[in-house]
């Protein structure tokens, strides 16, 4: 058991093998469920991912995009074996 001490403010370190075990990196929020009986879930909080936030992600300078049909074009062409 890995206890923690609280501060006077109310605050606790998690030690960096239980950040790691969460999957958590400086800047990455912690999520805390309230559970019965006093405890608490402790788990790396995930960003809720819309798919706005994704168009043009993969965009390059000075290209066009890639339409769609030649993208089902390329994996038509990968699933049969073809470079």
């Amino acid at each position: 058991m890995n206890a923690m001490t609280v501060s006077s403010g109310g605050q606790i370190t998690l030690r960096k093998e239980l950040l790691e075990h969460l999957g958590a990196h400086p800047g990455d929020k912690i999520r805390l469920d309230k559970l019965p009986g006093g405890e608490v879930r402790i788990r790396a909080a995930r960003p809720d991912g819309k798919i706005d936030g994704f168009f043009g992600c993969l965009s390059r300078e000075g290209r066009r995009p890639i339409l769609g049909e030649e993208v089902n074009e390329a994996i038509e062409q990968g699933w049969a074996g073809q470079p």
